[in-house]
């Protein structure tokens, strides 16, 4: 059943899911509707047997030598006097079924009781023990009907009153008739209403999804509709707007990437094709041959860090290495070791690389993995000793206010003011012309404010006043 449900629509759910209650809630309420309406027509006909008994007890106790009048026509009386019967308009059933006296066959506690004649005692209000002052009533199973039987003690006489119950049991069939009638009803109306509820309810929600399938097809651009109402629809609508915003950037951003991508490639793909035509013709000349080979070196040396620069980029999208940590001391090790790579680079024969750390707690936990770290040194030197040509680059290293804060300076001619809010953007480069001739893609920045980011710290840069460029990378303590 569970299974079934889940197959059917949302509508159809809320729909069975309505009629289900009202069928529960209306059928609890015609039960207890029928219950009240078979106590009150019951208690009538006890109280109607009752008050044809009245008059007559009233009249033998005021006239006991006399007879009582006869009863109107279709009041059933019987009044019993020195073992006959004086007055009697009771059903020959009834007559039959009662007891010589009012008080000696009804029970004191309230519950039915046989009394060998097919008939069931009620005392209903206790009269039950002879005194003569009070009314007992009782039901009289008699020629396949049930009557109500009120009976009273007045000396030696006993009298007798009798109500039909057929007219009470038709009220209940009918208002029972009446209930089932309406409850069947009213469930159709709770069916349609949630139907019809439902489906306006979930109007915007099939506009949504008209609209996000033509944005999927690409037949269409913008956004989601979002509805005039402050409600949930709407807060969904403006949710995946928000996403389909996200999407379109990543989308641009991801064509964009294999664009420069592809351009980046084509120049030193077309350098060293270039370079291995050379060598072919200088085989024979191998001084020649070996500068044409070591070109080549250079252009495919360039092709893998421009690969492995993408690859890094990639892995940082797709959030590798997001829950490494490593320690302060760790991560001094690894600065170390880039700036001994640095001063091992060509253009640090003529630029001086000195480093300076502050790491006083050097059991610091921070997000970013050793080789991640190593990275961002590498990247940020590198491109300080492009700039700083035959001058100095300083890295220096400190613990600040929960952070560790990495920062490189050179004193070289700084960065252009219009390039700085484009400086981590992916390709992105001041001077073309010198970044490709030092073999630079444009990736670094992008790597080292990726990196940053991953691990939940920042990168900015920044132009010095004293001259040359300042690059900052800040990393919260974990």
């Amino acid at each position: 059943m569970r299974r079934w449900l889940l197959r059917r629509s949302i509508r159809t759910r809320i729909t069975l899911g309505s009629v289900a209650v009202g069928l529960v809630v209306l059928s609890a309420a015609s039960v207890a509707l029928h219950h009240q309406v078979r106590t009150a027509t019951e208690d009538t006909d006890r109280s109607l047997a009752a008050s044809d008994l009245a008059p007559f007890v009233q009249d033998l106790r005021q006239n006991p030598d006399e007879l009582p009048d006869e009863p109107t026509r279709g009041v059933l009386v019987g009044i019993r006097a020195d073992g006959r019967w004086v007055v009697d308009t009771l059903p020959r059933g009834v007559r039959e079924a009662l007891p010589t006296t009012a008080g000696t066959s009804g029970p004191t506690d309230g519950r039915p009781q046989d009394d060998g004649d097919g008939d069931r005692d009620r005392d209903r209000d206790g009269s039950g023990d002879g005194d003569g002052d009070r009314a007992a009533t009782r039901e009289v199973r008699a020629d396949g009907r049930t009557y109500v039987v009120a009976g009273q003690q007045v000396g030696d006489t006993v009298v007798w009153a009798a109500r039909d119950t057929r007219p009470g049991q038709e009220t209940i069939r009918r208002v029972d008739r009446s209930l089932v009638v309406g409850t069947l009803l009213a469930v159709a109306a709770f069916a349609g209403t949630a139907w019809v509820l439902t489906g306006l309810a979930l109007r915007p929600v099939a506009r949504m999804r008209r609209r996000a399938e033509d944005l999927g097809d690409g037949g269409a651009d913008g956004h989601l509709p979002v509805g005039p109402a402050e409600d949930e629809l709407a807060a969904l609508a403006r949710t995946l707007n928000r996403f389909v915003d996200r999407q379109h950037e990543n989308a641009a951003r991801e064509r964009r990437m294999v664009s420069d991508a592809a351009h980046e490639l084509r120049t030193p793909l077309a350098a060293l094709t270039a370079r291995l035509e050379l060598a072919h013709r200088h085989s024979g000349d191998a001084p020649a041959l070996e500068g044409d080979l070591t070109a080549a070196e250079r252009d495919a040396a360039r092709l893998s860090a421009l690969a492995a620069s993408l690859l890094e980029l990639s892995r940082l999208d797709d959030g590798a290495d997001e829950h490494v940590t490593s320690t302060a001391d760790e991560l001094v090790s690894e600065l170390m070791a880039s700036v001994d790579r640095a001063r091992a680079l060509p253009e640090a024969v003529t630029t001086e690389v000195d480093f300076v750390t502050a790491v006083p707690d050097g059991d610091a936990r921070y997000a970013i993995g050793r080789s991640a770290f190593a990275r961002v040194v590498d990247n940020l030197t590198a491109n300080a000793l492009a700039a700083a040509t035959g001058g100095s680059v300083q890295v220096d290293l400190a613990q600040r206010d929960d952070e560790l804060v990495l920062r490189v300076l050179d004193d070289g001619p700084g960065v252009p003011d219009a390039f700085l809010p484009h400086a981590f953007e992916r390709f992105a480069r001041a001077d073309a012309s010198r970044n490709s001739a030092l073999g630079g893609s444009g990736l670094g920045l992008a790597l080292v404010r990726g990196t940053a980011e991953r691990a939940g710290g920042s990168a900015t840069l920044r132009n010095r006043e004293t001259g040359g460029a300042e690059a900052e990378v800040r990393l919260p303590r974990r």
